[in-house]
């Protein structure tokens, strides 16, 4: 497996050799409110049913909010694992779903930027937990902010959700540009949530990618392909299992948006389209 370097842009770190272990993915968006925390957890899910070892870590450090889609109430976060208070192994804990988190705290002004010495802890608790685990996602804040870049820059691929919503794609290949023009390039996945009819999710992806053939691409001599893992139906299983604080996986597998996410999971997995 290839893995990838934080990016340096950010910071002056030097470059970390290739790393064996879990695979690393960045889950991020353009902007909130398109389902990213939820496709994340319910991802999770899906590859630890397929025999994964799986951890998220919730990496919106000053607006957390895994704990609330998965109905957890600890006090446990990666911030005590900062300042010294909890060691690792003791902020890992258990999820519904089978799968493992690392949560974060909520409303913490410190975490709004990311300093060297913030960086250098995030870096060290990703590399740490690389060897621990088959697949870790990194659950980051929407936007294209300074923490989001540099969470994104952990990662081994990059999986950006997205709805089909005019804000939504422009926000999304906004993401797309800044990655490009700032990180190393490394597998871009997209996954279109809340589609209203099947194949809209492919229409979405075929805009972004036109989009950015016409003005990231030229002059480079690696272009960038999007790819489509999936498309995720407008459900109303969603908004109850939302409201219960539940996972969809875990309450009604069976609803076409479960069963998106889990052919989702499958495909990054690696499974054949």
């Amino acid at each position: 497996m290839t893995t990838t370097t934080p990016a340096t842009a950010l910071r002056g770190a030097p470059a970390d050799p290739p790393q064996k272990g879990a695979r690393i993915t960045a889950v991020t968006s353009g902007k909130g409110g398109v389902g990213k925390t939820f496709v994340a957890a319910n991802l999770a899910a899906a590859l630890a049913r397929r025999g994964e070892r799986v951890l998220v870590l919730d990496a919106d450090l000053g607006l957390a909010n895994l704990d609330v889609v998965l109905n957890l109430y600890s006090k446990l976060t990666l911030h005590d694992v900062f300042t010294g208070k909890l060691t690792l192994d003791e902020a890992i804990l258990p999820a519904p779903g089978g799968f493992s988190v690392l949560l974060a705290g909520s409303g913490m002004v410190e975490y709004s930027r990311m300093t060297p010495e913030v960086g250098d802890k995030l870096h060290d608790v990703v590399a740490r937990l690389r060897p621990r685990y088959d697949h870790v996602l990194l659950d980051t804040g929407a936007g294209i902010s300074d923490v989001v870049l540099f969470t994104v820059s952990l990662a081994d691929e990059v999986l950006i959700v997205a709805t089909p919503e005019p804000t939504s794609l422009t926000d999304a290949y906004a993401t797309v540009k800044v990655l490009v023009a700032t990180q190393p390039l490394r597998p871009m996945h997209l996954l279109v949530n809340q589609v209203q009819r099947s194949g809209e999710g492919r229409g979405v992806r075929a805009q972004l990618q036109q989009v950015v053939d016409r003005f990231v691409n030229p002059g480079r001599e690696q272009p960038l392909k999007l790819s489509l893992i999936g498309e995720v139906p407008h459900d109303v299983a969603v908004r109850e299992a939302v409201q219960r604080r539940q996972l969809l996986l875990d309450t009604l597998p069976g609803c076409a948006a479960a069963r998106a996410l889990a052919l989702a999971a499958g495909r990054l997995a690696g499974d054949t389209p």
